[in-house]
């Protein structure tokens, strides 16, 4: 137990989460993922969350847990979604907080989040599937392995011999949508030649291709493939400095903070002409159950963190030929 007050009892763990095989991007090797689950009662009801740390922004679970520790008291007692805005910064322990208390409220108000949001009902959504950095052989076969069940594939970059991934993975999925996640490799490298290599290949998407905080260097750069923030937009305060360098965005709840930052944010990105796409980090299913709320106008889906573990919860979202179906309310919403 780590907060109680007179309406609402709080608690927080932190779970982990083997991946299967492995999942390697331009920063290492991961084997699993550590996330924080957040459980709020109330009313003999429970709204749950879940966060996975921004390890590029030096989170760790001991952190977000301890985050959360700081706000029980003020859950507890009865804070909501738009207090903890002001209460806490953005990052994952507010996200697994703000989902958390949106699935209480749908419990107790016995109606879905999509209603209580004032969304439609959500639709099936076609998600990525994640090819993980390797050498082209292993892409390749990865790719020809994926590509009967995934028509749309991601394929993590690292810079030096992006060329040659992208290849092999035409070569072992000729037929498949391809976009790629260069994770900031691309700094001081030429984006417009880069990205003209790849066109030929079909690649409809690149992120975030430089280095957070030096996306100056995107300026006057038009790519024949369109660009997407990743670690360049956690949240609505970051949209001014990626419009006119950016085409898209890719929105995460654990960047944003929750539902219900992400949910303004591609709100307003749309607003501002940028398209969307909606992402998620290694995670269970309950971490991608909101998201798909805020993926519903998303151009581009990659919410296959689950897919990307060795097991998942009780009542997973399910992928048909890659495509999520809406969450079963008895995981969350």
């Amino acid at each position: 137990m780590i907060g109680e007050g007179a309406a609402r009892r709080l608690t927080a763990r932190i779970e982990r989460w083997p991946v299967a095989g492995s999942f390697v991007i331009a920063r290492g090797p991961k084997s699993h993922v550590d996330v924080v689950l957040v459980e709020i009662v109330a009313d003999g009801l429970m709204g749950r969350g879940e966060a996975t740390p921004i390890y590029y922004h030096g989170e760790t679970a001991e952190s977000v847990l301890a985050e959360i520790e700081a706000a029980a008291a003020q859950i507890g007692h009865g804070i909501g979604r738009a207090e903890l805005l002001s209460l806490m910064p953005r990052g994952a322990a507010r996200n697994a907080l703000d989902c958390a208390l949106w699935d209480l409220e749908a419990k107790i108000a016995a109606r879905p989040v999509w209603a209580l949001a004032g969304l439609a009902p959500p639709r099936p959504l076609q998600s990525a599937y994640t090819i993980s950095l390797g050498s082209p052989g292993a892409m390749e076969a990865d790719a020809r392995a994926a590509a009967p069940t995934y028509p749309l594939l991601k394929l993590k970059l690292a810079g030096e011999g992006d060329l040659d991934r992208v290849a092999a993975v035409r070569r072992g999925a000729p037929g498949a949508r391809l976009i790629v996640d260069a994770n900031e490799s691309w700094t001081g490298r030429d984006i417009v030649g880069e990205a003209a290599a790849l066109a030929p290949f079909g690649v409809e998407l690149i992120e975030q291709p430089v280095r957070a905080g030096q996306d100056h260097l995107l300026d006057g750069v038009v790519s024949p493939i369109p660009l997407c923030a990743d670690e360049s937009c956690q949240d609505r305060a970051d949209l001014s400095r990626c419009v006119g360098r950016y085409a898209a965005i890719n929105v995460k709840l654990d960047k944003a903070g929750g539902l219900t930052e992400a949910l303004a944010l591609a709100s307003e990105a749309l607003a501002l002409g940028l398209d969307l796409m909606v992402g998620c980090m290694l995670s269970t299913s309950l971490g991608i159950a909101p998201a798909m709320l805020a993926a519903q106008h998303a151009r581009w889906i990659d919410l296959d963190g689950p897919l990307l573990l060795a097991r998942d919860r009780d009542y997973p979202v399910r992928f048909v030929s890659g495509v999520a179906q809406p969450a079963d309310s008895r995981l969350w919403g």
